[in-house]
């Protein structure tokens, strides 16, 4: 079951909690967008290294340019999202649903 409709405000909120967390700053917390909806999020540029992204919702989304390096999408939906340029390396992509992604 996919989770509520993830707002650009709150995933903006997402990113810089995880950016300090990448930091090893105080007030930084690890992304945990796990069943998320993100369909449609624009996400292009985003450092969502090591986030927790499983079974989220990223139909849609534009993650050109993303670093998603070491991130887990196992079982993401990730059809017609937009990858090109990201950062996969090391990425869990296990049950993930890549049809018609721009890679």
């Amino acid at each position: 079951m996919i989770g509520k409709k993830i707002t650009q405000e709150e995933l903006e909120q997402f990113l810089r909690k995880h950016k300090l967390w990448l930091e090893d700053k105080d007030g930084g917390e690890r992304a945990d967008l796990s069943w998320a909806d993100l369909s449609w999020a624009d996400l292009s540029g985003a450092n969502l290294s090591e986030a927790n992204l499983s079974w989220a919702n990223l139909s849609w989304a534009n993650l050109s340019e993303a670093n998603l390096s070491w991130a887990n999408l196992s079982g993401a939906n990730l059809s017609r999202a937009n990858l090109s340029g990201a950062n996969l390396s090391e990425a869990n992509l296990s049950e993930a649903n890549l049809s018609w992604a721009n890679l």
